[in-house]
This record gives C-alpha cells, sequence and structure tokens, in this order.
C-alpha cells in the first residue's frame, strides 16, 4: 500500500508541475528519454539476472502475444458492428492491444508485487509489448495511417538498437557474469529512480480531453482494455491451474492502460488524435481504479 501510495504522489507532482511555468513543454520528453537511456537499462541489469529460468517465464513472454490477438479480433468486430471510421479502428487497434507495461506497468507491479515481480514485468514489456509495438504496430500504421510506409530494415535497426532491448539482451548473455559491489551499487542508484521519474512524467502528461462523439469508442477501448483482456487472461490461467508469481505480473500487466508511445504514434499517424488522447489520458486514470481490484482477485 505504501508503495502504491508513493505512486499516486509521483503522478500528482507530475500533474502540479505542468502548472508550473518554469518547467518547458519539453518535460516531459526529456524525463522520458531518462527512463529509456539510464532508468529502465539499469533497472534491467539489476533484476533480469536474478531470474530462475524456467516454464514460469513463459507467461510473461506469451501472455502479451496472446491478449493481442485476442483485443484486436474484439476492435475489428466491434469496428464492424459499429461502423467506426477508418482512423478510429486504427487508433483503437493500436492503443487496446499495447498497454503502457513499461512506464506504467512497471511502477504498478514493483508497488503491488515489491520487487521479486519486476523481472516477469520487464519480460513481459520487452519480449512482448516492445516487440509487438515494433511489428504488429508498424502493420496498423501502414494500413490505416497517413504517411510513408515504414521500411523493415528500419523497424529492426529501432528495436535492435533500442537502449532497454540492448539491456535486456546483455543481462540474458550475461546472467552468470557477478558484477562488483561498485558496479551494482551504481545500477541500484540509477534504478530507483524510474518510478519517481517515469510517474512524474505520466502526470505531467495527462491531458485528458472528451466530447460525446467519443464516449462510445472510449468506453469500449477502455472496457477492453482495463477489464475483459486481463479478466479473460485471468479465467485462462484459473482454467489451465496456474498461479505462480510470474502468471500474477503477466495478468496484471494484461490489465495496464493504453500505451503511452502507441498513443503518440497514432497521432503522428492521424488515426483520431482526440480519441487517442482521452484513450491514454482517461485510461491511465482509471487504471489507478482498475489495478487495485484487479490485484484483489489473484
Amino acid at each position: 500500500m505504501e508503495n502504491f501510495i508513493l505512486t499516486i504522489a509521483f503522478l500528482l507532482i507530475g500533474m502540479g508541475l505542468r502548472r508550473l511555468p518554469q518547467f518547458p513543454k519539453e518535460t516531459a520528453q526529456v524525463l522520458n528519454l531518462f527512463v529509456i537511456y539510464v532508468s529502465l537499462p539499469a533497472l534491467i541489469l539489476l533484476k533480469v539476472p536474478q531470474l530462475t529460468f524456467s516454464r514460469d517465464i513463459l507467461s510473461p513472454v506469451v501472455m502479451p502475444w496472446v491478449m493481442l490477438v485476442v483485443s484486436a479480433g474484439i476492435i475489428l468486430l466491434a469496428a464492424k458492428l459499429y461502423h467506426w471510421p477508418q482512423d478510429m479502428t486504427g487508433a483503437l487497434l493500436l492503443l487496446v492491444p499495447l498497454g503502457n507495461t513499461s512506464f506504467l506497468g512497471i511502477p504498478m507491479v514493483r508497488a503491488f508485487f515489491d520487487e521479486a515481480g519486476i523481472p516477469y514485468a520487464v519480460l513481459y514489456d520487452q519480449l512482448g509489448s516492445f516487440l509487438a509495438l515494433a511489428t504488429y504496430g508498424t502493420v496498423v500504421l501502414a494500413l490505416y495511417g497517413s504517411g510513408a510506409r515504414p521500411q523493415l530494415a528500419l523497424i529492426v535497426k529501432k528495436v535492435i538498437t533500442f537502449p532497454p532491448f540492448l539491456a535486456l539482451v546483455l543481462a540474458l548473455v550475461c546472467r552468470d557474469v557477478r558484477l562488483p559491489a561498485p558496479a551494482l551499487s551504481l545500477l541500484d542508484s540509477l534504478a530507483v529512480t524510474l518510478v519517481p521519474v517515469v510517474m512524474i512524467a505520466v502526470g505531467y502528461q495527462l491531458t485528458p480531453r472528451l466530447r460525446p462523439e467519443m464516449m462510445s469508442p472510449l468506453l469500449i477501448g477502455l472496457s477492453v482494455k482495463l477489464i475483459v483482456a486481463p479478466l479473460l487472461a485471468l479465467a485462462i490461467c484459473r482454467f489451465l491451474g496456474i498461479n505462480t508469481l510470474a502468471v500474477r505480473v503477466a495478468i496484471f500487466e494484461a490489465g495496464m492502460p493504453p500505451m503511452v508511445s502507441a498513443g503518440a504514434l497514432a497521432i503522428m499517424a492521424g488515426l483520431a488524435p482526440e480519441l487517442t488522447a482521452a484513450m491514454v489520458g482517461v485510461g491511465i486514470l482509471l487504471s489507478f481504479l482498475t489495478l487495485p481490484l484487479l490485484f484483489q482477485l489473484f
């Protein structure tokens, strides 16, 4: 509970800083870059080597892809039933299957599962959400978005040069290497900055906008993302009789709100910008209600 309260406090600090003229418009972007290049790689290098390789680690790797297929299918069905325009369908195909499993997911996993859950959250994010954004997300942007079509070589380059992904590969390759105490201390000092920095950045960027015509797709999209997907994941795992920490973290990550990066790409591609902003902003706010309720089901 203390970690959850701290997470909320950091979010509120970010929302408060947005009102101060001393902070430039690029503040959130700078904070996000710090997380991508410093905090998250340090956390990965520190926590992933602690993983015990077993069937448990399959859950956070497979779950995001199962949820992607199911969520995309539901959105395509809803788009046909409600006759949504192409840009709205494209936006929801990006935002509903892809969750904020890194910037919000890791702090929330830490708040509810403590440090033990972080390695599984990292696997879910890097081998699930991040790769899905780079592959599935690119296909959606190519089919529904405006502008130049992405090239395969560029996609591969972005994946293999993404700092957290590089850190994950390094952590897996060198998992048996014992780092000296000063190196571990440095990584720990950098890793602990992730939660406050990323939640302040999220709070700084919160700009939920609502219009009456957005309510139906917004309600459907967020219901699938925050309620249907995690409950379906929970039902599948209960049916299979698996209830390990890795499984619980994977289910919890399945209930994260829409990914901020996916929202940014959707807006850049002209995919229903106002709906996209509302999905991201309102989704984050509602997740502070839905995630604690989801945790109570474990």
